[in-house]
């Protein structure tokens, strides 16, 4: 525990809440301390809720009380029902709806309106069943466009790194909030690399999950075409493990759904086996796709995990990974989306959207959107279909490898089924191709767009396969600055990168946390 009073992360708190060793009001009044006196600074969170925040503390302070002293407070939180119950979080001000809580996606139109939800998603209700608390939503780049968080309605939000540095986006407020030690874990949604860039940039824990693993009800079906899917930033892999397993419960009616795990088994219980050695491919692209301090940070964690027995293939990817063949596909599935975000409103507000209400590139979006016939929409979705496809053939099925911890130990042990993983396990890149670059350069009106493009081309893969994908921490740029690697395994294989990650962490491949004054 720290001087002010913070934990190393979300486990740590609530086993000492468990253990009569804090309490979740005061736990909740540091937190927030902390984020008035660094929030101006960073312009995290945007939409505190400070009362609401400790009243439910002071609730959570008493539930614990109760379990204490019916002996049901466990060091491991085994059996206890609301496993992060008082513990800190934020939410991202895109999708994870709150009633009666400001939600303004970074638009202006909304936050002229003080629009505020009208009902808990599922997501939320998910979340706040485990017991964790909102200490308010955090900014985000109008409706989740880009890769830095710069929205023109609330300002951008500064990295904790470096004052003058993106913190990515475009989960970008969340990010910030807990790289500064505001609250441990925070929720995100990643549609185009936005869970796992700003994790790279603020040195986090950045966990994409497979498509359908997290429901969008009631409000979505596929959100963004399927590209986008929620989840959570954290300072640890067991935070990460934890976290999934509360929020990927289906909800009556999603379009699909993720692998499910077995029976009674949980993604933390995948951090408790180490993983069989594992085939991973590694690729910083070709043609200059990465810079030099980024190829290193690659090539030190492929080091680190060809030592700890994994067999390494570099200058590995999966054939048209890198292709521009899926870039015009994807336009036209997010410039419909646009096209339908806006055309939404309107039906919500009662009157036509225009272009003073938006920001000029979203605007300039939702009109090609609006232009293009249905059967584009439906071309483009078929076309990355069979791209997908295609690239799919690279890896193993997770039940080639183990689906589970007792699988991934198993599969540790030579079978007669070893020699039909003939694929890949594991796919290791960049998450972005640069050192993580100062406000303003992204978000530059002229050569913004082309800057993203250049920067991002890591990251929409995952979208558009579906796959889950994890950024880690593992090293420093010369101003000693985060980077992030990335790892991708096959659908539903998030047990395998959550353990190969925690594997990377306790091998001390990680790096430290920024501690600000």
């Amino acid at each position: 525990m720290s001087a002010d009073g913070r934990f190393a992360d979300a486990t740590a708190l609530a086993q000492a809440f468990a253990a009569g060793e804090a309490d979740p009001a005061e736990a909740m009044q540091a937190a927030l301390d902390r984020m008035e006196r660094l929030n101006p600074a960073l312009n995290a969170v945007i939409h505190p809720r400070p009362e609401r925040a400790l009243a439910e503390a002071a609730a959570s302070a008493r539930r614990w009380s109760r379990r204490r002293a019916g002996g049901d407070a466990l060091d491991d939180l085994s059996g206890v029902g609301v496993p992060f119950d008082g513990v800190p979080m934020a939410i991202k001000d895109l999708g994870c709806e709150q009633a009666g809580e400001f939600h303004h996606a970074g638009a202006r139109f909304l936050a002229e309106l003080g629009w505020q939800g009208t009902l808990d998603s599922h997501l939320y209700g998910l979340l706040s069943g485990a017991g964790l608390i909102s200490v308010g939503r955090t900014n985000t780049p109008e409706f989740g466009t880009t890769i830095t968080t710069e929205p023109d309605t609330y300002g951008a939000t500064a990295n904790p790194w470096s004052l003058d540095r993106s913190p990515g986006g475009s989960s970008g407020g969340s990010a910030a909030a807990v790289a500064a030690g505001i609250v441990p874990v925070a929720h995100g949604n990643d549609g185009g690399g936005s869970i796992r860039v700003p994790a790279a940039a603020c040195g986090l824990v950045g966990l994409k999950p497979t498509r359908g693993r997290v429901s969008t009800a009631p409000r979505l079906g596929e959100h963004r075409g399927g590209f986008a899917v929620d989840g959570m930033l954290t300072r640890t892999v067991r935070d990460a493990a934890r976290c999934l397993d509360i929020i990927s419960r289906p909800a009556p009616g999603d379009p699909y759904i993720a692998p499910p795990l077995g029976p009674g088994e949980s993604f933390a219980d995948a951090l408790a086996v180490p993983p069989p050695s594992l085939r991973i491919a590694v690729s910083t692209g070709n043609r200059g796709r990465a810079s030099p301090p980024v190829r290193r940070a690659v090539e030190q964690a492929a080091d680190l995990l060809a030592r700890l027995g994994h067999r390494i293939e570099p200058d590995t990817a999966p054939d048209g990974w890198f292709s521009p063949e899926p870039a015009d596909h994807t336009i036209v599935v997010r410039t419909v989306g646009m096209a339908t975000e806006l055309a939404g409103w309107a039906q919500r507000l009662g009157r036509p959207m225009t272009p003073d209400d938006v920001e000029p590139a979203n605007w300039w979006s939702a009109e090609l959107g609006t232009s293009l016939p249905a059967s584009a929409y439906v071309q483009a979705l078929e076309e990355l279909a069979r791209w997908r496809r295609r690239v799919m053939t690279f890896w193993n099925s997770v039940r080639d490898i183990g689906a589970t911890a007792s699988g991934a130990a198993a599969a540790s042990t030579p079978t007669p089924d070893a020699g039909r993983r003939r694929g890949f396990d594991l796919l290791m890149t960049p998450v972005l191709a640069d050192v993580t670059p100062p406000l303003g350069y992204l978000s530059d009106p002229t050569d913004g767009a082309r800057r993203i493009a250049e920067l991002a081309t890591f990251v929409n893969q995952a979208n558009i396969t579906g796959q889950p994908a994890i950024s880690l921490p593992t090293a420093l740029d010369a101003d000693g600055l985060p980077l992030g690697v990335q790892l991708h395994a096959a659908h539903g294989g998030e047990h395998l990168l959550l353990a190969v990650a925690q594997q990377i962490a306790d091998a001390g491949g990680f790096i430290s946390l920024v501690d600000l004054p």
